[in-house]
């Protein structure tokens, strides 16, 4: 059997972070970074535990103001009035922290656990804390992958009716509520039928609903991506082995955002995944698994 610590909280850069390992304590370090309101085990355990078995140490966390790490303060839920501001007049989104703040939180992290440098890997808003990673702490980074995530550049298309309704839709007022709500935003970021997942969404559901939610931290976030800017003239000076994997039907991050990441930075590799929409679907996993364990050791190699 693979070594496996439960949870366990560090305090990083001024916050409370709750962090999780599967694998050898001796094996490459590979840190998952989640993605806007998910928590860490929006990394599914068996997804984690494959990794694993692929020769990394696997370190999965709650970012700042989810699940188990800090609820942080301040800042009112977004309205549409600032997203149309942003969108049309440029005017910035105010925030109470920002993705580099997020950043040195991870940074943190890998303090906490003696870690000199990791293979990052992000979803969504934690692929855009992996490249801001990548920018700002070059030398933390052994590779990079960045997975159904943007540059920030506004060019790119925005998301699908249904999956903005689903990103900005009030938050559920009873736990039956929430379990609707989780079922339907699965079924609209997931795009099409996907009977593994839909089987286990209940579950899911419980577990997420369990370790507590925080739909206020979750605007604070959305506020952190949008204040953030963008990263796309930035990305050109990343060094580090890069790997951007997006889905080809993704309504949330439209797929011109990966590939708007692959052109920006030198030398990254695109994989784009037929049929995946804003999510890691079962059935998908082989796919993403093998493309980042090549990925990452093909880094390591390189770099012995």
């Amino acid at each position: 059997m693979l070594a496996h610590q439960p949870p366990q909280i560090a305090r990083a850069n001024g916050i409370d972070i709750c962090y999780e390992i599967f694998g050898d304590p001796a094996a490459e370090p590979l840190l998952l970074i989640m993605g806007l309101g998910a928590q860490m085990i929006h990394w599914d355990d068996d997804f984690c535990r494959q990794l694993a078995a692929c020769g990394f140490r696997v370190i999965r966390f709650d970012n700042r103001d989810i699940g188990k790490s800090s609820h942080l303060s301040g800042g009112k839920r977004l309205t549409p009035f600032e997203l149309l501001k942003l969108r049309f007049l440029k005017i910035p989104v105010a925030a109470p922290y920002r993705l580099i703040d997020m950043a040195k939180d991870t940074v943190g992290l890998m303090d906490v656990l003696g870690i000199k440098s990791a293979h990052l890997v992000g979803a969504s808003m934690g692929g855009m804390i992996a490249q801001e990673i990548a920018l700002s702490f070059p030398q933390r980074v052994r590779s990079l992958t960045s997975i159904m995530s943007t540059t920030g550049n506004p060019k790119i298309p925005s998301p699908t009716r249904e999956a903005a309704a689903v990103l900005m839709a009030p938050p559920p007022a009873t736990k039956e509520e929430y379990f609707a709500r989780f079922a339907k935003t699965w079924k609209v970021l997931r795009v099409g039928s996907f009977p593994e997942d839909e089987a286990l969404d209940p579950a899911r559901a419980a577990r997420t609903y369990e370790r507590g939610l925080n739909p206020a931290g979750v605007g604070r976030q959305l506020r952190a991506v949008l204040a953030s800017g963008s990263r796309k003239e930035r990305l050109a000076q990343v060094k580090v082995p890069t790997l951007v994997i997006h889905g080809t039907v993704d309504p949330l991050v439209r797929p011109e955002g990966g590939k708007d990441t692959a052109a920006s930075i030198p030398g990254a590799k695109l994989l784009m995944i037929e049929g995946m929409g804003h999510a890691l679907p079962i059935p998908m996993w082989p796919q993403i698994i093998e493309a980042i364990d090549k990925h990452a050791h093909g880094a390591a190699a390189k770099a012995a």
